[in-house]
């Protein structure tokens, strides 16, 4: 016979419910630590467990002297960090999956030479992929490589390992550089990302470097009504 699962659990699934099911919406108040304590006979401990997984894995947020409050949800990523998408859509509970559009060798023109550190002409690999969320497209990403750090990078399966994975495996990142605009996409790229020209997108350019090497230079196009970016700084004493 199946034992019980542990209170914090229950707990957890019992948020879970609300929270998925829309009883409770974005932005809602859950019940203090104190209450759910009450309510489902454990310590408080126990019930803060289950609200830290919660917050953890992005489905609440506290804020400080107001309460615990359901999040809107939407894809988020942290700015100063470079994650694995694939793990950050995993993370939150739901399936990932990309299309491929396109895995080549080019020449790289005047904009990548300059964001790649290499010659005009010079020959690099491209990516184009789409990665999706439960089936709906979060991020196109538009990446160059430089074949010198990661000569083996086209022949990837990127059904199987993302272009991070594949980059972090070879050129363990040392440095990187976020440049985030608001955007408006054209059409191609709006279809590729089932959305309209008219709604604005955010662009992240990121460049990483390995040791004193360029390795990377890519083009990150989220649509703006299903992604965030989330930056947080903590000051020192």
């Amino acid at each position: 016979m199946d034992s019980p699962a542990p209170r914090y659990q229950q707990i957890k699934d019992y948020l879970l419910e609300r929270i998925r099911g829309g009883t409770w919406p974005a932005h809602h108040q859950i019940p203090p630590e104190e209450q759910l304590a009450r309510d489902f006979g454990v310590s408080r401990m126990t019930a803060n467990k289950a609200i830290r997984d919660l917050v953890h894995i992005g489905y609440l947020v506290r804020q400080p002297g107001l309460g615990t409050f359901v999040t809107d949800r939407k894809a988020e990523s942290p700015l100063h960090e470079v994650l694995n998408i694939a793990a950050e859509v995993r993370g939150r509970g739901n399936t990932y999956g990309n299309d491929v559009l396109r895995r080549e060798a080019v020449d790289a023109d005047d904009e990548v030479a300059l964001h790649l550190g290499v010659r005009v002409g010079s020959r690099v690999f491209h990516t184009l992929i789409v990665h999706r969320e439960n089936g709906r497209p979060i991020q196109l990403e538009e990446r160059f490589v430089n074949p010198k750090w990661v000569p083996h990078y086209l022949d990837t399966d990127f059904s199987q390992r993302t272009p991070n994975e594949v980059l972090v495996a070879a050129s363990p990142i040392s440095d990187v550089e976020h440049v985030v605009e608001a955007v408006l996409v054209d059409a191609q790229t709006a279809a590729w990302l089932d959305t309209t020209t008219a709604t604005p997108c955010l662009l992240m350019v990121r460049r990483t470097w390995s040791d004193e090497h360029l390795v990377s230079y890519a083009r990150l196009t989220h649509p703006g009504d299903r992604y965030k970016l989330r930056s947080t700084m903590r000051s020192r004493p």
